[in-house]
């Protein structure tokens, strides 16, 4: 390879990185367009030719969007609510087409654990671990969620785990509230199912959708509530998620507290 073939190798992978960084995960086409050759092409081109060639080309529509725009958030509770097991609840939200961001997301992010637990975890929305595996915690979020459950006499047979939605948005975003609506009545009805008697958040989103604050995680962890979740009611408290962690190791001196909370609440309960 000469050395004009690596530096612009190496420029390639620079520009892709960058896109990486950006959220950039999906191409809007299948085919990649060199939009400097067009404007060079055009530049070239006699402007009596190229006002000809507008003037007779109108303005093609944009290609419709892969599912539908915006969905009803009572077709969406109606639906949730008909579902008689963790099972049905599955297979609807496999069928589902009223969110957009289903058509983004590689597959479904349902659930993982003992479905008979009396412990329900709750996470941020899927990432790109989660999204490629189709697990609510995956990678090494995973591994580092479960020694932290260890570390209070837990494993996946004694506890439940899902995501606040189940589908992960492009780049990583926060869901719009539109979306969250959309997503809010199964995630409720996910919890009725399953009747746990104490529930953990784990990071931002998680934590103000099951709070219904506002308040940032770090205002909100370590403080138990009890906290309507559709029409279960259950003791719950927050705690920093493992991604967060993973970042700032020295966080989990906190996480270890929210943790020992934990513990003490199980043992008034008997759990697991």
């Amino acid at each position: 390879m000469s050395q004009d073939q690596q530096l612009n190798n190496d420029e390639l992978l620079s520009v892709l990185e960058w896109y990486r960084a950006a959220g950039v995960d999906l191409a809007v086409g299948e085919d990649a367009i060199d939009r400097f050759a067009q404007k060079t092409q055009q530049a070239a081109a006699p402007r009596a030719a190229v006002q000809s060639v507008q003037q007779a080309s109108q303005p093609a529509a944009p290609p419709p969007l892969a599912g539908p725009i915006g969905g009803d958030p009572g077709e969406a509770q109606r639906l949730a609510s008909e579902a008689p097991t963790l099972e049905a609840l599955k297979a609807t939200l496999e069928s589902y087409d009223g969110c957009g961001l289903k058509f983004r997301a590689t597959q479904l992010v349902f659930g993982e654990g003992n479905p008979e637990a009396k412990i329900v975890i709750i996470g941020d929305p899927p990432g790109a671990d989660e999204d490629r595996e189709g697990r609510p915690f995956a990678g090494r979020t995973a591994d580092l969620l479960t020694r932290m459950l260890a570390s209070i006499g837990l494993d996946w047979d004694s506890v439940y785990a899902l995501n606040t939605i189940p589908w992960r948005p492009p780049g990583n975003r926060a869901p719009t509230p539109e979306e969250l609506s959309l997503c809010l009545p199964f995630l409720h009805r996910h919890v009725e199912l399953i009747g746990p008697r104490l529930v953990m958040t784990m990071g931002q989103m998680a934590t103000q959708t099951v709070f219904q604050s506002t308040s940032s995680i770090i205002k909100m962890r370590g403080k138990w509530q009890d906290v309507s979740i559709g029409s279960h009611s259950v003791p719950a408290i927050a705690t920093l998620p493992p991604g967060y962690l993973l970042r700032n190791p020295a966080a989990k001196q906190q996480a270890w507290r929210d943790l020992l909370s934990f513990r003490s609440r199980m043992a008034e309960l008997s759990l697991p």
